[in-house]
């Protein structure tokens, strides 16, 4: 499988109504094909099951150079499972891509794919670090968004609750940014924390609750009962 061969069946499935309306939604200045998320996750599933781990980073190396929205899409989708032998290469390749990230789709898409990433070795969670202090929005985002799988333990060992509470350090850290994304992604982390580990929860918005927009506020407690 080559990454001609892969643009080529993307290419085949387009929908030229459904990229204009992509094109606008999206804002981001690239290729729109018209592909739908489900015919993605098809076809990359097909694509993994054919290759071996190289191939697959080789192929989503390719995919991701390309620049069309649906291609990213998929290069994320190739590269998002939970064991994969030896994942060095494709915890570097999922990495190099957040300095490109300007649209939400791809980078939640690929923002999953590095969460299996993490959860298999969270010393990588150092290099995360580094993105909360980043100039680049998409990238402060980033460092919540691939994290979102702590907040979704029911049953944390230590290491894990130590984990929440760095995301939460940074999540205080930006709690004073004034961008929509970094204030959504905010709410998101705790909301989803709410349902699994409320004390936390409740911890970090009596201490820094006040600082965020009032819509983030309220969407950061849509799960905590009064």
């Amino acid at each position: 499988m080559t990454g001609d061969d892969a643009l080529a069946q993307l290419r085949a499935l387009a929908d030229p109504l459904r990229a204009a309306g992509s094109a606008a939604y999206h804002k981001a200045p690239r290729e729109y094909l018209g592909v739908s998320v489900p015919q993605i996750t098809e076809r990359a599933l097909a694509w993994r099951a054919a290759l071996d781990v190289a191939g697959r980073v080789a192929l989503a190396d390719r995919l991701w150079r390309s620049d069309i929205h649906e291609a990213r899409i998929a290069a994320a989708k190739l590269l998002t499972q939970a064991r994969i032998a030896d994942d060095g290469a494709v915890w570097q390749l999922i990495a190099s891509w957040v300095p490109d990230f300007d649209a939400w789709a791809i980078a939640d898409h690929a923002c999953d794919a590095g969460g299996r990433r993490l959860l298999a070795d969270p010393s990588r969670l150092d290099q995360v670090a580094t993105w909360v202090t980043s100039d680049r929005m998409w990238t402060r985002r980033a460092a919540l968004v691939v994290t979102l799988a702590w907040t979704r333990q029911n049953f944390p060992k230590p290491r894990d609750l130590a984990i929440r509470d760095r995301v939460l350090g940074w999540a205080a850290s930006l709690a004073d940014d004034r961008d929509w994304f970094i204030q959504k992604a905010i709410a998101w982390w705790l909301r989803d924390l709410s349902k699994h580990d409320a004390p936390r929860t409740r911890a970090w918005l009596a201490a820094h609750g006040p600082r965020l927009k009032p819509w983030a506020l309220k969407e950061a407690t849509k799960h905590l009962s009064a």
